[in-house]
């Protein structure tokens, strides 16, 4: 049986994975046992949180409209649903967006929510 030699193939895994633990703190960075485990736990995180920043943009979204909707007497849930029902379908990204940088233009569509429920009840 043929001997296997992969020190070309060993030593470039291993410079990868030193390379990608580059700025890691203490024998992260230069033992490449450490390293790896290291990387392999940096690189599950980093998988798991492109996930939870979708969720906290949209809990900051949600938190920017609830706080221009108060100030214009709604609420999040009333000017949410008002929206709904009125057909008008902009995200949330972009009313948090109106409601930052476009006050007049969100206090139009708090206004027309507040007609909109005046002649529902």
């Amino acid at each position: 049986m043929a001997r296997v030699k992969r020190s070309v193939a060993a030593r470039k895994k291993r410079r990868k994975v030193l390379g990608i633990a580059k700025g890691y703190w203490g024998t992260k960075h230069t033992s490449y046992r450490r390293a790896k485990e290291q990387v392999q736990r940096s690189l599950r995180y980093q998988y798991r949180d492109r996930r939870v920043r979708k969720r906290e943009f949209r809990r900051l979204w949600i938190a920017r409209i609830n706080a221009a909707a108060r100030e214009q007497g709604l609420t999040y849930g009333q000017f949410i649903h008002g929206l709904g029902g009125l057909g008008i379908e902009l995200n949330r990204k972009v009313l948090a967006d109106l409601a930052v940088h476009e006050p007049e233009a969100f206090a139009g569509l708090c206004a027309r929510v507040r007609e909109a429920r005046a002649v529902a009840a």
